[in-house]
């Protein structure tokens, strides 16, 4: 093969490593010991000469990173923002958040656009992963990194939702509650919509609980607060298991105007432990995701993914049940 028609691309693939990498090699950036000399070998062998203006087009790492959110008044969401932008910014990263306010389309436009700004990596809080998002994850050459829904054959972050939900089933029937409604969101959220739900629904039948209503809503207080208010015209459930926080306090709020207390009257439980579940009086009974080392962990595990170090495939972040006064037992 002459020189003339090396390629950035004919390296990496000899190499058998990513044109990016190739990339950073002339660059300056961080490629593996074993990785440099392996290339160096190869460029002394054919006498590669990289083009200089091809090489400024795909300069040096930018030191940004891109967030895709799918909302910014979200509690945890922006717990979690802080906290990666934190990280980020204290390891000399730069990073361009992107809210898509729960739109798929502007999701999916936003990490192409990212990778058009030439940001080194992309970390993607997902309500919703399809086959479009693998199809770009696959076409992109940066790392991408979901946090909060599991990618399959790609790198996660998530909430162990199942067992979180099963803990919390199982918390309500021991409490002797045998008429349950649970307040969940629709299933193309696969952590909130699926998981967290199979997990409380299960617990509770292991439980033998007797009487299990489930209802859909979405992440908004004022339709939770109106499907809450249609449900109890004519219903009066001992326990209501919501999917969030933000479900549980539209409850809440409809509860105590009907002149019902919590919990003698109506026991209450959430998910998502936002400070204002714990100023409320009675407390919520919740459970509290740690958001803040969510973001921590997303940010470290961008950095190695750019650097090419090895990461584990999915990462679980616990959580805790806290049990406030929200809840009575029978």
């Amino acid at each position: 093969m002459e020189n003339k028609k090396l390629t950035m691309s004919d390296i990496a693939k000899m190499a058998g490593v990513g044109k990016s990498t190739v990339s950073r090699y002339f660059n300056g950036g961080y490629v593996k010991d074993e990785t440099r000399e392996k290339l160096k070998k190869i460029i002394d062998e054919y006498h590669y000469e990289p083009n200089a203006v091809a090489q400024s087009l795909k300069a040096k790492h930018s030191h940004m990173i891109g967030i895709v959110a799918p909302c910014l008044d979200s509690i945890t969401s922006s717990r979690m923002l802080m906290a990666i932008d934190e990280y980020l910014k204290n390891s000399g990263y730069t990073t361009i958040i992107m809210n898509t306010n729960h739109n798929e389309i502007r999701e999916l436009a936003f990490i192409e656009h990212l990778w058009r700004m030439n940001v080194d990596g992309i970390i993607l809080l997902a309500t919703t992963l399809t086959m479009t998002h693998q199809q770009i994850a696959a076409k992109l050459d940066i790392p991408i990194l979901t946090v909060a829904q599991l990618f399959k054959g790609g790198i996660s972050i998530i909430y162990d939702d199942y067992h979180a939900g099963y803990d919390v089933g199982e918390y309500g029937a021991s409490m002797n509650h045998q008429n349950v409604l649970y307040l969940g969101v629709n299933q193309k959220d696969e952590a909130v919509g699926v998981q967290r739900k199979k997990g409380v629904l299960d617990a509770l039948k292991d439980h033998q609980v007797k009487h299990v209503t489930v209802k859909e809503t979405n992440f908004s207080f004022t339709d939770s607060r109106r499907i809450i208010h249609e449900y109890l015209t004519n219903h009066q459930p001992s326990l209501i298991i919501c999917a969030t926080d933000n479900i549980a306090l539209a409850c809440y709020k409809e509860i105590m105007e009907r002149g019902l207390k919590i919990p003698d009257d109506i026991s209450l439980i959430g998910f998502g432990g936002y400070e204002v579940s714990s100023l409320v009086t009675p407390s919520l009974c919740t459970i509290r995701y740690d958001n803040e080392l969510a973001g921590q962990m997303a940010g470290k595990t961008m950095i190695q993914l750019i650097h090419e170090e090895p990461v584990a495939q999915t990462q679980l972040i616990g959580y805790q049940l806290i049990k406030g006064e929200s809840v009575k037992k029978l």
